[in-house]
């Protein structure tokens, strides 16, 4: 009998994992505040829950893929919470990035109801949800991480599904570790491309010569391509969720003492360009660097 998986949250990663739980072969039930979501869910062959109770109902394990740890602590304990229906033995699988210190509150909480925790940040964006080949960050007991392989197979690439560690946090510190490097290497590439255009030299020319080079990352050539082409809507990278994250980082960073100066630089430009760029993608961060240097980075053609 396939097992039933549910999601909360069925926003641009979301929804994506939720596909690939349904051609995964499981039972998938799905929640969100928006109806439009849902009903793609249901004509893609999935279930549509009117509340996270319902989700909850008969699942097996239910992922909570949602902005922040308010909205965390809300869809797992709050008004017709997953809580209310989650049976002794079933887990709660967090996806979203919401800080060590808040994941090992929420287990605490769920402990008491029997409810197992796997505290999972995730990487690879919307190409890597749609695609199901997330990297997948996962902590917890070892048990119940070999438990729910087959449920974060579905949505992970089978060799990026780790177990970082049986302490739950562990995954949203590996998590903040990672969101380090992302936020230096915008600010990076921001900071090159605009320096690039000032002095001349098209977009077309680095994204060739430097995506080429040791510094030719994904991540650089997925930036460097959007921020060309001007496309800073509905990328799936919102300018919010990324300062939001980068926040997280510099709380733990300030928790263990550890200097992170390049981070924090990061994190400011962000911030800088949350209010300047309200609504829009990460890449509209470049704007900012823009303004100030008298340039605009642009494909020749665009």
């Amino acid at each position: 009998m396939a097992k039933t998986v549910g999601i909360v949250g069925l926003g641009n990663m979301g929804f994506g994992m939720a596909l690939n739980l349904l051609r995964a072969g499981f039972v998938v039930k799905g929640a969100d505040l928006r109806e439009e979501p849902k009903e793609k869910l249901v004509t893609a062959g999935g279930i549509a829950a009117a509340t996270n109770a319902e989700v909850a109902d008969g699942a097996d394990a239910v992922f909570v893929m949602v902005v922040n740890e308010a909205q965390a602590r809300s869809v797992i304990y709050g008004e017709d919470g997953l809580l209310d229906t989650l049976l002794p033995g079933s887990t709660v699988i967090i996806t979203a990035t919401i800080g060590r210190q808040h994941s090992r509150d929420i287990e605490a909480v769920l402990a008491e109801k029997g409810v197992h925790l796997i505290d999972s940040g995730v990487s690879g964006g919307l190409p890597s949800a749609n695609d199901g080949t997330l990297t997948i960050m996962a902590s917890g007991p070892k048990e119940v991480f070999d438990a729910n392989l087959d449920v974060l197979h579905a949505v992970g690439d089978p060799e990026a599904v780790f177990h970082v560690g049986e302490e739950i946090g562990a995954g949203q510190a590996v998590k903040a570790c990672m969101q380090a490097l992302v936020g230096v290497t915008f600010q990076g590439t921001f900071e090159a491309l605009v320096l690039g255009a000032a002095a001349g030299v098209k977009p077309e020319v680095l994204l060739d010569v430097l995506g080429s080079s040791v510094v030719g990352s994904p991540l650089f050539k997925r930036a460097t391509t959007f921020v060309m082409e001007r496309n800073f809507v509905d990328t799936g990278s919102h300018i919010a969720v990324t300062a939001k994250d980068l926040g997280l980082t510099l709380d733990l960073a300030r928790e263990v003492g550890a200097p992170m100066f390049s981070t924090a630089l990061a994190a400011q430009l962000f911030e800088a360009g949350m209010r300047s760029c309200p609504g829009e993608d990460n890449w509209a961060v470049v704007k900012v660097l823009e303004q100030m240097a008298g340039t605009v980075v642009e494909a020749e053609n665009h």
